[in-house]
Order: structure tokens, then C-alpha cells, then sequence
């Protein structure tokens, strides 16, 4: 399917599930002092995710794009604005609701894979199951499979690849089930052809389960095989 037959079919599915809203950012605003100067990181950020939407936001370094990502998700308080989950604001909530809503409902992916080196690719993948008090074996061998790697489920982070590294990380975002993941440039620490193939295993994986995905990008090749590309220029989103 061509890029702007993909379009066409998301406009169109859009406009079936509009009730379907899943996250949404309202006049977001974060700033940053540097010296003697206020930068403005975000600057009023509006932006509703539907469920099921691959989402891929680019832009320049310094852009915005990681805050803004890093907002939507729960992990960085806003100066001004709101953050709705499923009709929860994220910022009004306890800490400690947060965190267990983040652990249930969102899966994260980053650049630098966050694996815990004395885990095997198993026991990483688990990780988020244990800190909710579970224990599901069968389905992280299960994922580990759907990523290619049942023949590594026992070596160590340090035998793996990168790519491999970051496919464990993927199987563990999505251990809990999680509602929207959220990728944080993942294929920056890898070749281009590894990376492109990383961004079609986390496509296949959401679009196969219906999941929300999430990816702050660089690469305006890898952007274009979503769903829908936001640009972020100066920390206000382009229209």
C-alpha cells in the first residue's frame, strides 16, 4: 500500500472511530532555563491520539519532540496545560496512581535499550509483570517469539546484538498489555537497515492487536510508515 493510499485509509478510519479518543494534550506549555535565557520547549501543544494510530512525531534536535513525548506519557510535568488518558488528566492524579497507571497502560521504548545487564532477555522482559505482582512466563516466551528470539530467551544483554537488545526492550513494553507504547527514537542506536526493520516489527505488533503507538523520530524515511506524521518545529506542532 502506497503512502498516500495509507493516508487516505487512516483519514477514513479516523473518521469511524472519533469516539475512540485515547490521549489528548491540551496547550501544553514547558520551558527551560539556559543561562540567562528562558527557552520555550513547548509552546501551547494541542494533539488528540485515537486508539490504534501509529503516530510518528519528528523533528529537528531540540525540536521538542522528546518533552513532548515524555508529557504525553506521565513523565514530565507540564508548566501549563492538560494530559487526558482515557479521560484522566495524568497531572492531577497521585504520584503513586500514576505510576501504576504508566506500568499498566503504556509500554516504553528508548534509544539505549535500559536492559538490566545480569537479566537474561527473559527475565527482562518480565520485569514489568513482577513490579505489578505477576508472573506470566508463557506469555513473555510468547512475545519473545512474536520478536524472533526464542533462541536467545536465557543469554545475557550483553550477548545480544543491538537490534536484539531493542527487540527485548519491545517484547517488554508490551508484556502488561499495555493500551499506547511509546518509542523514543529506537532505531537511533542502530544501522539503518536494522532500524527499519525494528520500526516494521513495532508496526506489525500494535497494528496485529490494535495498539497505539507513539514514535519520536529523526528520519523523515521512517516517519512516513505511519499512520500519521506530526512535525514539531521550535516546540509548537506545524500544521
Amino acid at each position: 500500500m502506497g503512502v498516500a493510499l495509507q493516508r487516505l485509509h487512516f483519514r477514513i478510519t479516523l473518521n469511524r472511530f472519533m469516539s475512540e479518543l485515547l490521549l489528548e494534550a491540551r496547550e501544553l506549555r514547558r520551558s527551560f532555563q539556559v543561562g540567562k535565557q528562558r527557552v520555550e520547549v513547548l509552546q501551547n501543544v494541542n494533539l488528540q491520539v485515537f486508539h490504534g494510530e501509529a503516530i510518528f512525531i519528528r523533528g529537528a534536535s531540540g525540536a521538542g519532540k522528546t518533552t513532548l513525548l515524555y508529557t504525553l506519557a506521565g513523565l514530565e510535568r507540564p508548566e501549563a496545560g492538560q494530559v487526558l488518558f482515557e479521560g484522566t488528566s495524568l497531572y492531577e492524579i497521585h504520584s503513586n496512581q500514576l505510576t501504576r497507571l504508566r506500568n499498566a497502560r503504556m509500554g516504553f521504548v528508548f534509544q539505549s535499550y535500559f536492559l538490566l545487564p545480569e537479566l537474561t532477555a527473559l527475565e527482562n522482559i518480565l520485569l514489568p509483570a513482577l513490579i505489578a505482582g505477576r508472573r506470566p512466563e508463557a506469555s513473555a516466551r510468547e512475545l519473545l517469539d512474536k520478536v524472533q528470539l526464542s533462541h536467545r530467551a536465557h543469554h545475557l544483554p550483553a550477548e545480544l546484538s543491538g537490534g536484539e537488545q531493542q527487540r527485548v526492550a519491545i517484547a517488554r513494553a508490551l508484556i502488561n498489555g499495555p493500551g499506547v507504547l511509546f518509542a523514543d527514537e529506537p532505531t537511533g542506536n542502530l544501522d539503518s537497515r536494522t532500524g527499519e526493520s525494528i520500526i516494521e516489527l513495532l508496526l506489525g505488533l500494535v497494528r496485529r492487536e490494535r495498539r497505539t503507538l507513539i514514535v519520536v523520530t529523526h528520519d523523515g524515511a521512517l516517519a512516513q510508515k505511519g499512520d500519521r506524521e506530526i512535525h514539531i518545529e521550535d516546540g509548537a506542532i506545524l500544521q
